[in-house]
């Protein structure tokens, strides 16, 4: 018999109450049971990156993570990034520069890009490299990927000064 958990947390800025399975990976949680499936599940090893998320403002990788271990905390996914207009700058400069092609890693990458970019205003292209570094692209090769959080952090900066 399944052991069911309650959990409460915010998904996007919006109170989740469910009662889900305690074994229930958070990235499963988003994907089947509120239908945000942004979120991708990819190697379920954590290697990969396409199940990122942000939890309390740090990136976590959704597939290692238990959804009643998100018990009274904010997570946030691509549809709510996307949704508040925080990364438009950021998803502009992917599809500029032809940064996604299939797309399954986008969502990770673009979470992931915009933790750097939080962190730092001016990352060069090796800190951009080594920070995406826990995320898998099979079709670009990533240097449209670089250019883009390069450029955007440039953007960024110029709007700033």
């Amino acid at each position: 018999m399944t052991e069911l958990v309650p959990v409460s947390l915010l998904v996007n800025g919006e109170p989740v109450d469910a009662v889900v399975p305690a074994r229930l990976n958070l990235a499963d949680f988003l994907r089947e049971d509120l239908k945000l499936t942004g979120t991708h599940v990819g190697c379920e090893h954590g290697v990969c990156g396409a199940c990122t998320v942000r939890l309390d403002s740090e990136i976590v990788r959704s597939c290692l993570m238990l959804a009643v271990q998100a018990q009274g905390a904010s997570v946030e996914t691509i549809e709510g990034l996307s949704d508040s207009g925080e990364i438009a700058d950021l998803q502009a400069a992917f599809r500029e520069r032809n940064a996604l092609q299939c797309g399954y890693c986008t969502p990770g990458m673009l979470i992931t890009a915009q933790d750097l970019l939080r962190q730092s205003s001016t990352p060069d292209r090796q800190a951009i490299r080594e920070h995406l570094s826990g995320n898998y692209c099979r079709c670009t090769g990533y240097q449209a990927i670089v250019d883009a959080v390069e450029a955007t952090a440039r953007a960024r900066g110029e709007r700033s000064t």
